[in-house]
């Protein structure tokens, strides 16, 4: 008797690198994860690719802006993971800062990019990283997002505040 055939899942693919903390390395993250995913079947155009793309240009800027110590990088980690049709983002920097979502006035030129990462990513966190410093991660879907099935709204989207004081997507601060 044969053993039932069983599908083994597809290996995660994932892409690993440090940039420095610039805005050229910011947009070096932005422009290196939108060839890897290319490379991944992922084409410009595409809801996925664009809003891959554009979390972590936000979450590149945030390390540049916000989480840069002289003398330190910024990693930037991808992880294709086909059997759960996400792509999980981690940007990691040295600064012990923990990322806050604010409101910032209608006048207000920056202060928008945690809330285009809550808006695009299914999830999104902080966990610690071996180190000083921090790992702010989002995972954004693969697959189109139904429009017959919207989600239930997410902790977060009101302002609310998580865990150890993060904002947005679960309030999740590890995974």
């Amino acid at each position: 008797m044969q053993a039932p055939h069983i599908p083994t899942p597809a290996p995660a693919r994932s892409f690993a690198q440090r940039f420095s903390t610039t805005r050229r390395g910011a947009r070096l993250a932005r422009l290196l994860a939108a060839h890897q995913l290319t490379e991944w079947g992922l084409p410009h155009g595409t809801e996925a690719h664009d809003a891959v793309v554009l979390v972590v240009g936000e979450l590149a800027a945030n390390a540049v802006l916000h989480g840069r110590v002289p003398g330190r990088d910024f990693a930037l980690r991808l992880v294709h993971d086909n059997g759960k049709d996400l792509i999980r983002i981690e940007v990691s920097d040295t600064h012990s800062a923990l990322p806050a979502r604010r409101a910032p006035g209608a006048d207000e030129d920056g202060g928008r990019g945690l809330i285009l990462v809550d808006a695009l990513a299914v999830d999104w966190g902080v966990r610690d990283r071996p180190g000083p410093g921090k790992t702010v991660w989002a995972e954004c879907a693969t697959a189109p997002r139904s429009l017959t099935h919207p989600s239930a709204p997410r902790p977060g989207l009101s302002g609310e505040e998580g865990p150890a004081g993060v904002r947005g997507g679960s309030g999740a601060t590890s995974r």
